[in-house]
């Protein structure tokens, strides 16, 4: 029977991290209990209605709305973020002023503050009689809270601080030396951010708002107290989920919840491909 033994004068090579099959190995369990058994419930759990039934309550009017909800209000939360953000991001990292420390801190709240807490403040300060509902409502006739728009505003909130933090680095390591160079070569200011420095910001916005959309979509807590709940205008999908079980509905919440997975899945993905596109036509 052959052995196997190293030839004379030649040593195996050796790993550069002790142990990593054992740890790659717990690793992996770990990642299979937390993430995969759970999604794999998820994905086999509606079909005990069958077939016809999962497609029966994806197309329910009242289903159909609340993921409407839910996306397109996370859709224009990101989007929004995306320029707002991005002012931030350069105010902080290209000025020096009094407070940019605490302005840089209230910034990462709605990383500390529980959801619930957010929603809250956020009804406090948006309702008919609150700070900034009575003056709007007052000049426009736009009432924001127990409407679509107070959930837009909730996943604003929760959004926004994942295209700073995702921005801000970036900005910090870019380089002034090309835009001193477009300034030399007669560019204006404006022409110098929008042909120089955004082009090199797209990777990182992008990843930016596929974070804040991710965020958005599945938030619950922020967006409850403010929204108003109401079926077909203001209900998410989260909500409507919580609905289901609440009705020990299991296998229609388990629907909405697989197919929330599968659109984030989806939009994600896109987002990816176009980021890996931009990165590789920047280089």
């Amino acid at each position: 029977m052959a052995t196997l033994a190293a030839a004379p004068g030649r040593t195996w090579p050796r790993q550069a991290l002790p142990g990593l099959g054992l740890t790659l190995g717990i690793t992996l369990a770990w990642l299979g209990l937390i993430v995969l058994v759970p999604l794999a419930a998820l994905a086999l759990k509606p079909w005990e209605l069958g077939l016809a039934g999962v497609v029966d309550t994806l197309l329910e009017p009242r289903v159909l709305a609340a993921l409407r909800m839910s996306f397109g209000g996370a859709a224009v939360a990101a989007l929004a973020s995306v320029p707002i953000g991005i002012l931030f991001a350069w105010v902080i990292t290209r000025y020096r002023f009094p407070g940019r420390r605490a302005l840089d801190a209230v910034l990462d709240l709605p990383f500390a503050l529980p959801t619930a807490v957010a929603g809250l403040a956020l009804t406090a300060l948006f309702a008919p009689n609150g700070w900034l509902g009575a003056p709007i409502e007052a000049l426009t006739g736009w009432k924001v809270a127990y409407t679509p728009t107070g959930v837009v505003v909730a996943l604003f909130f929760v959004a926004l601080p994942f295209v700073v933090r995702t921005v801000e680095p970036v900005l910090r390591d870019l380089s002034l030396d090309t835009e001193e160079a477009a300034a030399t070569l007669g560019a204006t200011r404006l022409q110098t951010i929008l042909r120089v420095v955004l082009p090199a910001l797209a990777p990182a916005t992008i990843t930016g708002f596929g974070l804040g959309f991710a965020r958005a979509v599945g938030e619950y807590g922020s967006v409850i107290f403010i929204a108003g709940n109401m079926p077909m205008v203001s209900e998410i999908a989260p909500l409507l989920i919580v609905v289901k079980l609440e009705q020990f509905n299991y296998a229609a919440a388990a629907a909405i919840g697989l197919a929330m997975l599968a659109l984030s899945f989806v939009v994600l993905l896109l987002l990816n491909v176009w980021q890996r596109r931009l990165r590789r036509g920047h280089e």
